[in-house]
């Protein structure tokens, strides 16, 4: 009998529940995957604290690798056997589970060089480094970035990818230990946010000039600073709420902190068109498969223990990516 984390109800980590599920063949255009290793992702907390709202009872996660074991009528672009990887959003749900049914459009097949465990804790955030780098923004050598959360999954990746194109990286840390990560991983300055003042340790490091773009997946807590670390005709990237949704704002104040643009992009405009996501998909695995951007692995939990993992994840316990693994 397989088995998947599912939640009844919504709110905190203790609502996630460990449960027997019973997995049937697969329909026209659907496979049956058995998981090796699922993603750990910020955003799965948003469908169990209900800030994503989905019917009652659901699955938990959006990624995962593993291996086809049969496919539906219809099915072409995988066989069984293949290693495959995916994420998504709501046609993806339930991927806290060791094997299940899934729609075989969103499957990516694996390279050989790149492993189930690595797959799941990039998959995600890999595709996002790929469009915030390569689709948000017409990057140019000596632009220089502000990435807050640059110790995190997706931190680790940008800071490497944007040493690739030659821009400096500025990366916001909450402790020393996180900096030091930071550093290791491409960042030219880190800012310790639970002591400085982001925005005027930038205004500082760039000579008063400011960023040209700042990558914040925090939310509440950091948006104003953020604004106020773009320089004239800068670009504002809110990728994550990490501390709570935005709240309302007049859009006068872009124009009075220096025509400033800003954009809430998502994963999924993206990668909606097979073409893109397949371009996307085989850049980060090409830099990943020849190690010009190092994907960590820093935390391994076992499926059972996914209320564990959600409050070391919300108490920001966790850097690089986390998986758990079957």
């Amino acid at each position: 009998m397989a088995r998947a984390i599912r939640f009844h109800e919504t709110g905190g980590p203790e609502v996630l529940r460990y449960e027997e599920v019973e997995v049937g063949n697969p329909g026209a255009g659907q496979v049956r995957l058995r998981h090796e290793a699922i993603g750990l992702n910020f955003a799965d907390t948003y469908f169990r604290s209900g800030l994503y709202p989905v019917p009652m009872p659901a699955g938990m996660g959006v990624e995962a690798a593993g291996i086809v074991e049969a496919v539906g009528a219809g099915v072409t672009n995988v066989a069984p056997g293949d290693r495959v990887t995916y994420t998504g959003f709501v046609n993806t749900l339930g991927a806290y589970s060791t094997e299940r049914l899934i729609p075989a459009a969103p499957l990516i097949k694996l390279p050989e060089a790149i492993s189930c465990e690595t797959a799941a804790g990039m998959t995600m955030r890999g595709l996002t480094c790929a469009y915030l780098m390569r689709r948000i923004h017409d990057f140019r050598k000596g632009d220089t970035i502000l990435l807050h959360a640059a110790a995190g999954g997706v931190g680790l990746i940008v800071s490497q990818w944007a040493k690739l194109l030659g821009l400096t990286v500025i990366g916001t840390v909450s402790t020393e230990a996180k900096g030091e990560v930071a550093r290791a991983h491409g960042c030219h300055h880190v800012i310790n946010y639970s002591r400085d003042d982001v925005a005027k340790r930038v205004r500082e490091l760039t000579d008063g000039v400011g960023v040209n773009v700042v990558f914040d997946s925090v939310g509440k807590d950091t948006f104003v600073s953020s604004l106020d670390s773009l320089k004239r005709r800068g670009l504002m990237v809110c990728v994550g709420t990490a501390s709570g949704p935005i709240p309302p704002f007049n859009p006068q104040i872009l124009a009075m902190k220096g025509s400033l643009f800003l954009t809430r992009p998502a994963l999924a405009d993206y990668i909606a068109d097979p073409a893109e996501k397949n371009e996307l998909a085989a850049e980060i695995f090409g830099h990943v498969a020849a190690g010009r951007i190092r994907i960590e692995l820093n935390q391994r939990y076992a499926l059972e223990d996914a209320v564990q993992a959600h409050r070391d994840l919300e108490s920001r316990k966790t850097t690089g990516s986390s998986v758990f693994v079957i």
